[in-house]
């Protein structure tokens, strides 16, 4: 009953609405509201003429369209534009995608809201380097459904220990949100040249591509 539910949602959202996406450069009021939550500051291995700010359609959750956020650098833009556009096409749902910056550049904010993000300055997770995610080269898609699980096998986020086990369950939304190797989801992302963290040999990270 759900999967037939959810492919009447998918065919009423190709008779009404079409994939829809822009790409802009850094605005003076969004670089203010970037160093102000901490996302970016003076010292990050890329400056914001370098990054492009994207509004992005989707399709959330409950099967409703929605406009997201993405900073993503320059040079993937018009990749990350691409892949979105081919998620929204074969139904890949997104529980939320807002900028970083709303949560106070706190990525663990971030992934308690199950919030698929871009660009972060920070450094990466258990090290002294930068992530990739500072250089705009990085996305984290659904990470509650798609968690990062250390060498050690702890998740940090309570809500997502019952996506340790990587299989599909159900039809559900939130099922359909999971990552797995062959998933289609997966596929793409890896056609434009992004690597998967779930391809990592020790930790994993189900919800990290990167390029």
């Amino acid at each position: 009953m759900k999967k037939v539910l959810f492919m009447i949602i998918l065919f009423s959202l190709s008779l009404i609405a079409e994939f829809q996406a822009k790409i802009y450069n850094i605005a003076p009021k969004l670089k203010e509201k970037m160093i102000n939550a901490h996302s970016w500051h003076r010292g990050c291995p890329v400056d914001t003429v370098d990054l492009r700010y994207l509004r992005l359609a989707y399709i959330n959750f409950e099967g409703e369209e929605r406009i997201g956020e993405l900073i993503v650098n320059k040079d993937v833009a018009d990749d990350v534009v691409n892949i979105m556009r081919e998620l929204y096409e074969i139904g890949y749902p997104i529980n939320q995608m807002r900028l970083v910056s709303d949560f106070n550049g706190n990525d663990w904010q971030s992934i308690e809201a199950d919030n698929t993000s871009a660009f972060n300055c920070r450094n990466a997770t258990g090290s002294k380097k930068w992530s990739k995610h500072s250089y705009g080269k990085a996305i984290d898609i659904n990470p509650i459904e798609n968690p990062y699980i250390s060498r050690k096998g702890h998740i940090s986020h309570k809500a997502s220990q019952k996506y340790r086990r990587r299989l599909h369950r159900n039809s559900s939304m939130a099922d359909r949100a999971v990552l797995l190797k062959n998933d289609e989801a997966t596929q793409i992302f890896k056609s434009y040249g992004f690597s998967w963290g779930g391809e990592w040999k020790y930790t994993k990270d189900y919800q990290h591509f990167s390029k």
